[in-house]
C-alpha cells in the first residue's frame, strides 16, 4: 500500500546553514532516541559523529511548521539515485502527516529528475513501515540497517507526475 498525501498548512521546508548543526544534532537525539534505546545503540558522540560526517548544509533544508522547526531532511543527489540520507521529525510533532508530507516532495522532485531514491533505517524502528508505506522496497540488510530503494516514477517528458 502506498500512502497518498494529505497537504498541512503551514508545513515549508528552508536551506539549511553551517551554523544550524547543533540545533539539528538535537533534534536527531531526540528523534531517534527511542529507536536507538530499544537496540542498545543510543550514544550520543555517536550520533554527533554520524551527523558531522554526514551534515552537507548544501543538501539540508530545515522542516517548518507554521515557521517553528520541527525536522530536517538531507537529500544528497548521486549519480544513478539521490540518497536520502536523514529525515527526523522531532519527536513532539511526529503523528501529524509532516514526514509523510516532506517524503512526498523530495519523492516529487526526484520524479521530475528521473532519479531513484534510496534509504538506510535502523532495523526494529518504525521508519521501516513509514518507507514501506510509501513505495520503497528493501534491497539488503546490515547488522544494524535495513536498505531501501525506490524506483523513479513518471515518463522522460515529465507528464504524468
Amino acid at each position: 500500500m502506498v500512502y497518498h498525501e494529505r497537504s498541512i498548512e503551514g508545513l515549508s521546508l528552508a536551506p539549511a546553514g553551517e551554523g544550524d548543526f547543533e540545533a539539528l544534532l538535537a533534534l536527531r537525539m531526540a528523534a531517534m532516541r527511542e529507536s536507538l534505546e530499544r537496540v542498545g545503540r543510543f550514544d550520543p558522540q555517536r550520533a554527533r559523529e554520524r551527523l558531522s560526517r554526514g551534515y552537507l548544509p548544501a543538501y539540508t533544508r530545515h522542516i517548518l511548521l507554521k515557521g517553528e522547526l520541527v525536522g530536517f531532511v538531507v537529500v544528497v543527489p548521486r549519480e544513478n539515485d539521490w540518497l536520502l540520507d536523514h529525515l527526523y521529525i522531532h519527536p513532539s510533532a511526529q503523528g501529524q502527516g509532516i514526514g509523510s508530507g516532506v517524503l512526498a516532495q523530495v519523492l516529487r522532485e526526484a520524479d521530475a529528475q528521473r532519479k531513484a531514491v534510496s534509504v538506510t533505517a535502523l532495523k526494529h524502528s518504525d521508519a521501516n513501515r513509514f518507507y514501506l508505506r510509501h513505495g520503497f522496497v528493501l534491497q539488503a540488510e546490515g547488522e544494524w540497517d535495513l536498505y531501501y530503494l525506490r524506483s523513479a516514477r513518471g515518463r522522460a517528458d515529465g507528464a504524468g507526475l
